[in-house]
């Protein structure tokens, strides 16, 4: 595998990274849709011309947005997905047909926009500001080699928030708002009212929008927002519903779940049952269910895309890092929740989808994440807790926080490690003790521990990246 070179390393690197950055200044000066659109204009507007699905939501965003461009690809759609935060690669946030980026494309990426960075870094300095930041110049990126491989559809999920997020420049065919939920509330707010505002800015005058907002609350922002833009609101649980079957999970062969789904204002109804669903749980079959709803928009464009390609899409999805088994003897799954409803979810996951009988948990996080709330509900259900800190981001919690927080909730006997390198063994020694290949061991609380372990067994676990 060719590798990038250390100058386009260095160039991307040397970016304002609020993706690193232990206080992230969420404010219109710093998150500038100004500054992003002179930067693709200089670039030559590589965003104009695409068929573009724009997806926004505290959780399930990224999930959905596979979904969808996997469901795309079947129908023979050459399709798009941008992603973010990646887990081992940059390239990973670039995405045609399944296919990353490749070095040497990245590289060139790179040349192309590194002259125009600079002249915005210039400019900017003079008014006493910052040139594009990290984001916006891989959002840029993102776009140029889309626009570069001639793809028909592009599916861009939002980086943080909405209103303010670089990829809000596009215009979109269809917008989708997952769920709403508290994460990043430094940022976006306390209330969820005032979460849902920020969600709701991608959304735009006349453009159709898919919801999974149940909650009363942000569900009326959302509806709110919608008739101020008089936009066309499909809305799950109203308009559309589904089902989950969850898989007989055994240890030496995965199945996947699957799911009914009935689209009831379509006309005439759309009922698709006993869709098979590769990614595991509950909550993906309400991202799942979101991205019908999104195929019901585009067929109502004209867009050809058959009921066996939308199965073979739903089926053959994977979600790295969301539960993802990526060992055997033991189960061991690894997924990035990182705020307390997407933990709400991967235990209901872990209990629809496994017979483990003993459970041992490596849990690491992020500096202003609610870790209290996530450990609450993880420690009562593991025979085993061990805490560690992720080594590839200065953003983490230490390890002594942790294990104070996770102390105060009965459940399995808590330990800490400084780092994975020193939790990993401790938890297979664990886990092999404790019930041998009948144990799970999940590996949760962030991208940035999923990324570390994924890394850690992708030398020897023939499974990574496999669910």
């Amino acid at each position: 595998m060719a590798t990038v070179s250390s100058a386009a390393v260095e160039f991307l690197l040397g970016r304002v990274n609020y993706e690193r950055q232990a206080v992230v200044p969420y404010r219109e000066e710093n998150f500038r849709l100004d500054r992003m659109r002179e930067l693709l204009a200089r670039l030559g507007s590589p965003h104009v011309g695409q068929q573009i699905v724009h997806i926004a939501g505290t959780k399930g965003k990224g999930s959905t947005a596979t979904l969808i461009a996997s469901m795309l690809s079947q129908a023979g759609r050459r399709t798009a997905l941008y992603t973010s935060p990646h887990l081992d690669r940059v390239e990973e946030r670039f995405v045609v047909d399944g296919q990353t980026c490749s070095a040497d494309e990245l590289a060139a990426l790179v040349e192309s926009v590194r002259p125009v960075v600079a002249q915005l870094d210039a400019e900017e300095s003079a008014a006493g500001s910052h040139g594009p930041t990290y984001f916006e110049v891989t959002t840029a990126m993102a776009l140029l080699h889309f626009a570069r491989r001639g793809v028909d559809a592009t599916v861009l999920e939002v980086g943080l928030g909405g209103r303010l997020d670089s990829t809000n420049v596009c215009q979109p065919l269809v917008s989708v708002i997952t769920s709403i939920s508290f994460d990043h509330m430094e940022q976006l707010g306390n209330t969820l009212a005032e979460i849902a505002f920020e969600k709701a800015g991608i959304i735009k005058p006349g453009v159709p929008v898919i919801s999974g907002v149940i909650a009363d609350e942000p569900r009326e922002v959302i509806r709110k927002t919608t008739a101020e833009r008089s936009c066309p609101l499909v809305e799950l649980d109203r308009d559309f519903t589904v089902a989950y079957r969850p898989p007989q999970h055994v240890a030496d062969e995965p199945r996947p779940g699957a799911i009914d789904f009935r689209h009831h204002t379509a006309s005439p109804i759309w009922q698709l049952d006993a869709a098979a669903l590769g990614p595991l749980g509950q909550h993906q079959a309400a991202n799942a269910a979101l991205a019908l709803a999104t195929i019901h928009e585009l067929r109502q464009l004209g867009w050809q895309i058959p009921d066996e390609a939308i199965r073979r899409g739903l089926a053959s999805a994977q979600c790295a890092a969301r539960v993802e088994v990526v060992w055997r003897h033991p189960t061991v799954v690894v997924d990035a929740a990182h705020n307390v409803a997407a933990i709400e979810a991967l235990v209901r996951a872990l209990d629809e989808c496994f017979t483990a009988r003993r459970r041992v948990l490596v849990f690491a996080t992020t500096k202003g994440k609610d870790y209290r709330g996530m450990l609450e509900r993880l420690v009562p259900r593991f025979d085993d807790v061990i805490v560690t800190r992720y080594r590839n981001n200065p953003r983490g919690v230490a390890t002594e926080e942790l294990f104070d927080a996770a102390s105060d909730f009965t459940g399995g006997r808590v330990q800490q490690f400084a780092t994975l390198d020193e939790a990993w063994p401790a938890a297979q020694s664990l886990a092999q003790s404790l019930a041998g290949p009948d144990a799970l061991v999940c590996v949760t609380g962030s991208f940035f521990i999923a990324a570390e372990v994924r890394s850690l067994l992708a030398t020897s676990s023939p499974t990574v990246g496999v669910v």
